[in-house]
């Protein structure tokens, strides 16, 4: 259905993607560091789901329908920073709740699986991306367009599972070794808090774009 040499160029693309610096690889890093390598993994299984869902709706036509209404770059990103400046204030919370001294629980697996999940989702960024990004690999020529679209967003989130779980390992194991230290739990939380509302920050101030989403 798709030849070697599109494929390969595929996954150079996307692993070029995945070594810039973006939102995911901040959620990834900031996870693992405050939860360790359990952190990082469930944040990466959460990123890849969602990466799932955006092939879904991308190569069935609803990322096209979003984008046909105006204002649902504005709803989607509005929505997605109110959801991070909440895990920042839930990031925070334990150290008004039992002092400094006390070390912040680790977030649940499944908890911290649906944060990453939800804010991959309502990042219009990447809604944009997969309606832009993926249609760029697809040979019409060869037929099952929709089969084309579903193949490269399932690999793209295969080959992201596998990246960020090696983020999320590696931020884990320095935040391990953190934990030791005195003061390390509030350091963690105010990193982690930190960086939840810069990167509600981000999305506030995207440029939107000027047709569709």
């Amino acid at each position: 259905m798709m030849d070697t040499g599109t494929l390969s160029l595929f996954v150079l693309a996307v692993l070029a993607l995945f070594i810039s610096p973006g939102p995911n690889m901040a959620f990834v890093l900031s996870h693992g560091l405050a939860h360790g390598v359990r952190g990082g993994f469930a944040a990466a299984i959460g990123i890849s789901a969602a990466d799932l869902v955006h092939t879904l709706c991308a190569a069935t036509g609803v990322t096209a329908l979003v984008a046909a209404w105006p204002p649902s770059f504005d709803v989607l990103r509005y929505a997605g920073a109110l959801y991070l400046l909440w895990l920042a204030w839930q990031a925070l919370r334990p150290a008004g709740a039992r002092g400094d001294k006390a070390p912040a629980p680790p977030a649940g697996f499944a908890r911290i699986v649906r944060m990453a999940w939800l804010n991959n989702l309502v990042n219009p960024k990447a809604l944009l991306f997969f309606m832009v990004f993926l249609p760029q690999f697809v040979n019409p020529a060869r037929g099952h367009v929709t089969l084309q679209l579903l193949v490269l967003g399932v690999l793209l989130s295969a080959l992201a599972l596998v990246f960020n779980t090696v983020l999320g390992a590696f931020s884990g194991q320095i935040g391990r070794r953190l934990q030791a230290r005195p003061g390390a739990a509030t350091f963690q939380r105010g990193l982690l808090a930190l960086t939840m509302a810069g990167l509600a920050l981000r999305l506030v101030f995207l440029d939107r774009p000027s047709k569709g989403i």
